[in-house]
Protein backbone atom coordinates (compact mmCIF):
# COMPACT_ATOMS: atom_id res chain seq x y z
CA UNK A 1 0.00 0.00 0.00
CA UNK A 2 1.72 2.97 -1.27
CA UNK A 3 -0.73 5.67 -0.94
CA UNK A 4 -3.87 6.29 1.50
CA UNK A 5 -6.85 8.80 -0.06
CA UNK A 6 -8.36 10.65 2.95
CA UNK A 7 -11.93 12.19 1.85
CA UNK A 8 -14.19 14.71 3.70
CA UNK A 9 -17.98 14.41 3.41
CA UNK A 10 -21.30 15.51 4.79
CA UNK A 11 -24.59 14.57 2.59
CA UNK A 12 -22.59 14.45 -0.28
CA UNK A 13 -24.04 11.49 -2.07
CA UNK A 14 -24.35 13.14 -5.46
CA UNK A 15 -20.34 13.48 -5.59
CA UNK A 16 -18.98 10.85 -3.61
CA UNK A 17 -18.72 7.95 -6.02
CA UNK A 18 -17.39 9.96 -8.38
CA UNK A 19 -14.38 10.86 -6.33
CA UNK A 20 -13.73 7.26 -5.36
CA UNK A 21 -14.38 5.46 -8.62
CA UNK A 22 -11.44 6.50 -10.40
CA UNK A 23 -8.85 4.73 -7.56
CA UNK A 24 -10.59 1.07 -8.55
CA UNK A 25 -7.86 0.30 -10.91
CA UNK A 26 -4.94 1.34 -8.26
CA UNK A 27 -6.58 -0.92 -5.18
CA UNK A 28 -3.29 -2.90 -4.75
CA UNK A 29 -1.71 0.84 -4.25
CA UNK A 30 -4.36 2.88 -2.84
CA UNK A 31 -6.69 2.71 -0.30
CA UNK A 32 -9.46 5.20 0.59
CA UNK A 33 -11.10 6.44 3.70
CA UNK A 34 -14.01 8.56 3.76
CA UNK A 35 -14.46 10.53 7.30
CA UNK A 36 -18.29 11.19 7.41
CA UNK A 37 -20.06 13.66 9.27
CA UNK A 38 -23.32 12.58 10.18
CA UNK A 39 -25.00 12.39 6.55
CA UNK A 40 -28.24 11.88 6.54
CA UNK A 41 -28.03 10.71 2.60
CA UNK A 42 -26.96 7.75 1.21
CA UNK A 43 -23.36 9.44 1.48
CA UNK A 44 -21.65 6.46 3.62
CA UNK A 45 -23.58 3.74 1.73
CA UNK A 46 -23.15 4.31 -1.79
CA UNK A 47 -18.69 4.98 -0.25
CA UNK A 48 -18.50 1.48 1.03
CA UNK A 49 -20.14 0.08 -2.00
CA UNK A 50 -17.29 1.94 -3.84
CA UNK A 51 -14.51 0.05 -1.44
CA UNK A 52 -13.97 2.66 0.83
CA UNK A 53 -12.82 2.15 4.47
CA UNK A 54 -15.91 4.80 6.28
CA UNK A 55 -15.86 6.74 9.29
CA UNK A 56 -17.66 9.66 11.01
CA UNK A 57 -16.42 12.07 12.85
CA UNK A 58 -17.39 16.14 13.30
CA UNK A 59 -17.95 18.99 14.17
CA UNK A 60 -15.67 20.19 11.29
CA UNK A 61 -13.08 19.16 8.17
CA UNK A 62 -10.21 19.66 10.48
CA UNK A 63 -10.95 17.20 12.62
CA UNK A 64 -12.19 14.49 9.90
CA UNK A 65 -8.90 15.17 7.94
CA UNK A 66 -7.04 14.03 11.20
CA UNK A 67 -8.78 11.32 11.54
CA UNK A 68 -8.48 10.41 8.39
CA UNK A 69 -4.54 10.35 7.97
CA UNK A 70 -3.79 8.90 11.54
CA UNK A 71 -5.93 5.58 10.55
CA UNK A 72 -4.39 5.78 7.09
CA UNK A 73 -2.25 2.49 6.10
CA UNK A 74 0.02 4.21 3.69
CA UNK A 75 3.21 6.05 4.03
CA UNK A 76 1.57 8.59 1.93
CA UNK A 77 -1.71 10.80 2.23
CA UNK A 78 -4.08 12.47 0.18
CA UNK A 79 -6.48 14.94 1.23
CA UNK A 80 -9.29 15.64 -0.95
CA UNK A 81 -12.96 17.17 -0.75
CA UNK A 82 -15.73 15.03 -2.46
CA UNK A 83 -16.49 17.36 -5.20
CA UNK A 84 -13.24 16.13 -6.37
CA UNK A 85 -11.92 13.88 -9.28
CA UNK A 86 -8.60 12.63 -9.97
CA UNK A 87 -7.89 12.14 -13.55
CA UNK A 88 -6.17 8.71 -14.24
CA UNK A 89 -2.60 10.48 -15.30
CA UNK A 90 -2.72 12.55 -11.93
CA UNK A 91 -3.18 9.26 -10.14
CA UNK A 92 -0.01 7.50 -11.60
CA UNK A 93 2.09 10.87 -11.50
CA UNK A 94 1.18 11.04 -7.45
CA UNK A 95 2.33 7.29 -6.94
CA UNK A 96 5.31 8.20 -9.60
CA UNK A 97 5.85 10.60 -7.09
CA UNK A 98 5.63 8.58 -4.25
CA UNK A 99 7.96 5.78 -5.57
CA UNK A 100 10.68 8.65 -6.33
CA UNK A 101 10.10 10.47 -2.95
CA UNK A 102 11.93 13.27 -3.98
CA UNK A 103 9.62 15.58 -1.87
CA UNK A 104 7.80 15.58 1.13
CA UNK A 105 4.63 17.28 0.21
CA UNK A 106 2.98 18.23 -2.85
CA UNK A 107 0.67 20.54 -4.26
CA UNK A 108 -1.60 19.65 -7.25
CA UNK A 109 -2.79 22.34 -9.48
CA UNK A 110 -7.39 22.49 -9.65
CA UNK A 111 -9.27 23.07 -12.50
CA UNK A 112 -12.83 23.85 -12.16
CA UNK A 113 -15.15 22.15 -14.42
CA UNK A 114 -18.05 23.86 -15.57
CA UNK A 115 -19.14 25.61 -18.30
CA UNK A 116 -19.39 29.16 -18.65
CA UNK A 117 -17.73 32.68 -18.00
CA UNK A 118 -17.66 32.27 -14.35
CA UNK A 119 -15.85 29.10 -14.65
CA UNK A 120 -13.63 30.51 -16.90
CA UNK A 121 -13.25 33.16 -14.73
CA UNK A 122 -12.39 30.92 -11.90
CA UNK A 123 -9.99 28.96 -13.71
CA UNK A 124 -7.96 31.48 -14.74
CA UNK A 125 -7.86 33.14 -11.69
CA UNK A 126 -6.45 29.79 -9.99
CA UNK A 127 -4.22 29.24 -12.15
CA UNK A 128 -1.77 32.28 -10.94
CA UNK A 129 -1.88 30.23 -7.23
CA UNK A 130 -0.19 27.39 -8.04
CA UNK A 131 2.67 26.67 -5.59
CA UNK A 132 1.55 30.16 -3.85
CA UNK A 133 1.02 30.99 -0.17
CA UNK A 134 -2.83 30.97 -1.48
CA UNK A 135 -2.43 27.64 -2.52
CA UNK A 136 -2.80 24.61 -0.01
CA UNK A 137 -0.82 21.48 0.06
CA UNK A 138 -3.12 18.21 -0.61
CA UNK A 139 -0.66 15.34 -0.62
CA UNK A 140 1.95 14.73 2.06
CA UNK A 141 4.20 12.08 3.80
CA UNK A 142 2.34 10.42 6.48
CA UNK A 143 5.42 11.32 8.78
CA UNK A 144 5.52 14.94 8.02
CA UNK A 145 1.87 15.09 9.20
CA UNK A 146 2.52 13.15 12.33
CA UNK A 147 5.94 15.27 12.74
CA UNK A 148 3.06 18.65 12.36
CA UNK A 149 0.35 16.87 14.29
CA UNK A 150 -2.18 17.44 11.33
CA UNK A 151 -4.96 19.96 10.85
CA UNK A 152 -5.52 22.68 13.81
CA UNK A 153 -9.35 21.95 14.96
CA UNK A 154 -9.18 24.93 16.66
CA UNK A 155 -9.71 26.84 13.25
CA UNK A 156 -12.79 25.18 11.97
CA UNK A 157 -14.10 27.59 9.18
CA UNK A 158 -11.31 28.79 7.41
CA UNK A 159 -7.21 29.70 6.91
CA UNK A 160 -6.58 25.90 8.17
CA UNK A 161 -5.08 24.42 4.87
CA UNK A 162 -2.71 27.76 4.80
CA UNK A 163 -2.01 27.11 8.93
CA UNK A 164 -0.74 23.49 7.71
CA UNK A 165 1.62 24.42 4.87
CA UNK A 166 3.18 26.96 6.97
CA UNK A 167 3.70 24.20 10.07
CA UNK A 168 4.98 22.15 7.25
CA UNK A 169 7.45 24.05 5.53
CA UNK A 170 8.22 24.96 9.25
CA UNK A 171 9.55 21.56 9.11
CA UNK A 172 12.39 21.57 6.20
CA UNK A 173 9.79 19.89 4.35
CA UNK A 174 10.66 19.81 0.67
CA UNK A 175 7.62 20.51 -1.09
CA UNK A 176 6.42 20.65 -5.38
CA UNK A 177 3.83 20.80 -7.32
CA UNK A 178 2.54 18.28 -9.96
CA UNK A 179 2.19 18.80 -13.08
CA UNK A 180 -1.16 17.28 -13.63
CA UNK A 181 -4.65 18.44 -12.15
CA UNK A 182 -7.31 17.61 -10.02
CA UNK A 183 -10.97 18.41 -11.48
CA UNK A 184 -13.04 20.59 -9.06
CA UNK A 185 -16.67 20.10 -9.40
CA UNK A 186 -18.73 23.25 -8.64
CA UNK A 187 -20.89 23.14 -11.79
CA UNK A 188 -23.62 24.28 -8.81
CA UNK A 189 -21.56 27.50 -7.05
CA UNK A 190 -23.74 30.16 -8.20
CA UNK A 191 -21.86 34.18 -7.83
CA UNK A 192 -24.37 34.01 -4.75
CA UNK A 193 -23.47 30.77 -3.10
CA UNK A 194 -19.94 31.52 -3.42
CA UNK A 195 -20.24 34.63 -1.72
CA UNK A 196 -21.76 32.82 1.23
CA UNK A 197 -19.04 30.41 1.42
CA UNK A 198 -16.07 32.83 1.31
CA UNK A 199 -18.29 34.62 3.87
CA UNK A 200 -18.55 30.83 5.95
CA UNK A 201 -14.78 30.75 5.38
CA UNK A 202 -13.83 33.87 7.16
CA UNK A 203 -14.91 32.48 10.44
CA UNK A 204 -11.39 31.42 11.66
CA UNK A 205 -9.12 34.18 9.91
CA UNK A 206 -8.85 36.43 13.20
CA UNK A 207 -7.44 32.93 15.20
CA UNK A 208 -5.23 31.90 12.46
CA UNK A 209 -3.90 35.52 12.01
CA UNK A 210 -3.21 35.69 15.68
CA UNK A 211 -1.84 32.52 15.59
CA UNK A 212 0.92 33.53 13.45
CA UNK A 213 1.26 37.45 13.83
CA UNK A 214 3.68 39.34 11.43
CA UNK A 215 4.52 35.62 9.63
CA UNK A 216 5.54 36.97 5.69
CA UNK A 217 3.23 34.21 4.01
CA UNK A 218 0.27 35.43 6.21
CA UNK A 219 1.11 39.05 5.81
CA UNK A 220 0.79 38.02 2.02
CA UNK A 221 -2.22 36.22 2.39
CA UNK A 222 -4.06 39.34 3.84
CA UNK A 223 -2.22 42.35 1.62
CA UNK A 224 -4.76 43.71 -0.93
CA UNK A 225 -1.34 44.47 -2.91
CA UNK A 226 -0.40 40.67 -2.77
CA UNK A 227 -3.91 39.91 -3.72
CA UNK A 228 -4.99 42.05 -6.03
CA UNK A 229 -2.04 42.73 -7.86
CA UNK A 230 1.76 40.85 -6.77
CA UNK A 231 0.44 37.18 -6.83
CA UNK A 232 -0.85 38.20 -10.74
CA UNK A 233 2.42 39.55 -11.73
CA UNK A 234 5.53 38.02 -9.80
CA UNK A 235 7.79 35.35 -11.71
CA UNK A 236 6.65 37.12 -15.16
CA UNK A 237 3.07 36.09 -14.70
CA UNK A 238 2.03 39.28 -15.87
CA UNK A 239 2.31 38.46 -19.51
CA UNK A 240 -1.13 35.94 -18.93
CA UNK A 241 -2.67 38.82 -17.87
CA UNK A 242 -1.47 40.85 -20.83
CA UNK A 243 -2.78 37.39 -23.11
CA UNK A 244 -5.97 37.63 -21.13
CA UNK A 245 -6.86 41.44 -20.08
CA UNK A 246 -10.76 40.71 -20.45
CA UNK A 247 -10.73 37.88 -18.23
CA UNK A 248 -8.55 39.02 -16.00
CA UNK A 249 -11.32 41.97 -15.24
CA UNK A 250 -13.34 39.41 -14.61
CA UNK A 251 -10.48 38.41 -11.65
CA UNK A 252 -10.89 41.56 -10.49
CA UNK A 253 -14.43 42.05 -10.04
CA UNK A 254 -14.56 38.63 -7.96
CA UNK A 255 -11.91 39.18 -5.96
CA UNK A 256 -13.49 42.94 -5.24
CA UNK A 257 -16.41 41.42 -4.12
CA UNK A 258 -15.01 38.50 -1.97
CA UNK A 259 -12.91 41.80 -0.45
CA UNK A 260 -16.05 43.49 0.46
CA UNK A 261 -17.59 40.44 2.08
CA UNK A 262 -14.36 39.37 4.29
CA UNK A 263 -14.63 43.37 5.34
CA UNK A 264 -18.26 43.32 6.31
CA UNK A 265 -17.67 40.17 8.00
CA UNK A 266 -14.75 41.68 9.82
CA UNK A 267 -16.57 44.47 11.11
CA UNK A 268 -19.28 42.51 12.60
CA UNK A 269 -16.42 40.36 14.33
CA UNK A 270 -15.62 43.60 15.64
CA UNK A 271 -19.06 45.01 16.91
CA UNK A 272 -19.79 41.98 18.69
CA UNK A 273 -16.53 41.86 20.41
CA UNK A 274 -17.02 45.76 21.58
CA UNK A 275 -20.87 44.43 22.81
Amino acid sequence: MLLSVVITTKNEEANIASCLAPFATFKDEVETIVVDNASTDATKAIAKREGARVFDKGPERCAQRNLGWRRAAAPWVLILDADMVLPRETIEEILAAAKADEADAYWIPEVRTGDGWRVKVRNFERSFYDGTCIDALRLFRRDVLAKTGGYDEELIAGGEDWELDIRVLATGAKCAILKNHLLHNEKRLTYSKMLAKKAYYTRSFAAYKAKWPGHPAVRKQFSPWYRFVGVFVENGKWRKVLRHPILFAGVMFERFSVGVVYLANKGKREDRERR
